[in-house]
C-alpha cells in the first residue's frame, strides 16, 4: 500500500537518509525511535509537507512524490489535534470533503458511521475548546477518516493525553483500524503502544532505520546495540565468543550454540534473570554469584544491579519479591538465566 524506496530529505540541518520501507494494505505500522529520530520528518515527507530531494513514494503503487498534499490519498493526525477552533464538532469532521467530493448518501453514512464508533454523538455541535483531550483527538481521527484516505498517519496521537483517555484511544484506534481498509502508520515512544497495536515496527536513529520487523522480533532479537539499548535490553556485552559459550572478564556465559563469526555482542533482557539468595537447582544453563550494588525504585518495580567478574548486571523485581528476599546493598546473590535467553549479534 505505501512503500518509499532510498529517500532522502533534509529538514534545517537534519537528514534522513536512504529510508527503505514497504508496509501492506491495512497494515498498522509504527515507527519507533528516540527524539530527533527524524521520524515526524519522514511522515511530512509522505504528506508531501516536505520536499523529496531524492528517492520516490509510492501510495497504493502510484508515485505520489511530486504530488501536492491533498492528491496522495494521505491523511494525518498529529499529538495537538489541529482543529479549527471556530468550528463545531461536525464542521471539522466534514472539512475534509471540499476538497474530496463524495455523494451526498455516502457522506451521511461515513459520518454516522464515524460518529457512532467514537462516541461524538453528543458533541457534534460543540467547538473543540469546550472538548477534553481525548474528545478532541477522537475528532481529529474522525476528521482524517472522513475522506477514507488510503494512509493514515498518526504522529504520536496518545503523548498528549492522561492515562484514562490515552488508554481509550487506543482502544478506538484498534477498532477503526479493523473497521476499515486504510493503512495505518503511526508514531510513538510508548512501547506499550506499539505492542498493543502493530503488526510491524521499524526503528529509527538519526534519520536512518536501523531495523524492521514483528515487535518479537524488536523486543527479543534486536540487530544492532543502538536498537538493544533502545527496547531496554539493559545487560548490553560486547564479548569473546569460544564454541558455544560467551567469554566476558573471566565469566563464561553459555548461549547453547555456536554462533557466527560477524557476531561480537550479547544482550540479555534484565526480567529474563532470576534471583536468589541460594544457588538454585534449576535447567537453566547460567548462573553466577555476584554483589548487589544498587537497588533501584522504578515506581512499579525495582531494578537490582549486580556485579560479578567487574562486570555488572542488571535485573528487574517486584517490590514484593525484593521485601520477601530481603535484599539490600553489599549483599550476596545468585543470579541465573537461560542460553536462550541471550541474544547475540
Amino acid at each position: 500500500m505505501i512503500e518509499i524506496k532510498e529517500l532522502c530529505t533534509k529538514l534545517g540541518e537534519f537528514r534522513l537518509d536512504d529510508i527503505n520501507v514497504a508496509i501492506d494494505k491495512n497494515e498498522f505500522f509504527v515507527l519507533m525511535g528516540p527524539t530527533g529520530a527524524g521520524k515526524t520528518v519522514l511522515l511530512e515527507a509522505i504528506t508531501g509537507l516536505i520536499p523529496v530531494q531524492k528517492g520516490c513514494i509510492y501510495v497504493g503503487g502510484k508515485n505520489v512524490t511530486t504530488l501536492s498534499p491533498e492528491k496522495r490519498g494521505v491523511g494525518i493526525v498529529y499529538q495537538d489535534y489541529s482543529l479549527f477552533p471556530h468550528m463545531t464538532v461536525r464542521e471539522n469532521i466534514t472539512f475534509g470533503l471540499r476538497y474530496n467530493k463524495i455523494k451526498k448518501e455516502t457522506a451521511k453514512e461515513r459520518l454516522n458511521r464515524l460518529v457512532k464508533n467514537l462516541s461524538l454523538e453528543n458533541l457534534l455541535n460543540r467547538l473543540p475548546t469546550n472538548l477534553s483531550g481525548g474528545e478532541n483527538q477522537r475528532v481529529s481521527l474522525a476528521r482524517a477518516l472522513m475522506i477514507e484516505p488510503l494512509v493514515l498517519l498518526l504522529d504520536e496521537p496518545l503523548s498528549a493525553l492522561d492515562p484514562r483517555f490515552r488508554e481509550e484511544i487506543r482502544e478506538d484506534l484498534k477498532k477503526l483500524h479493523k473497521d476499515s481498509d486504510t493503512t495505518f502508520l503511526m508514531v510513538t515512544h510508548d512501547f506499550a503502544e506499539a505492542i498493543s497495536l502493530a503488526d510491524r515496527v521499524a526503528v529509527m536513529n538519526e534519520g536512518r532505520i536501523e531495523q524492521t520487523g514483528t515487535t518479537e522480533e524488536i523486543f527479543r532479537k534486536p540487530c544492532s546495540t543502538f536498537v538493544a539499548d533502545f527496547v531496554g535490553m539493559k545487560n548490553l556485552f560486547a564479548v569473546h565468543f569460544s564454541g558455544t559459550e560467551a567469554r566476558i572478564n573471566g565469566l563464561e556465559i553459555d548461549i547453547g550454540y555456536t554462533p557466527p563469526q560477524r557476531c561480537s555482542y550479547i544482550a540479555i533482557r534484565p526480567e529474563d534473570i532470576v534471583l536468589s539468595v541460594k544457588k538454585l537447582d534449576s535447567s537453566m544453563r547460567n548462573s553466577f554469584c555476584g554483589v548487589i550494588k544498587a537497588l533501584i525504585d522504578r515506581g512499579l518495580y525495582y531494578e537490582v544491579w549486580m556485579e560479578a567478574a567487574n562486570t555488572v548486571f542488571k535485573a528487574t523485581i517486584t517490590k514484593r519479591s525484593l521485601f520477601e528476599l530481603s535484599l539490600r546493598e553489599g549483599m550476596n546473590i545468585f543470579f541465573s538465566f537461560k542460553a536462550t535467553a541471550v541474544h547475540i549479534f
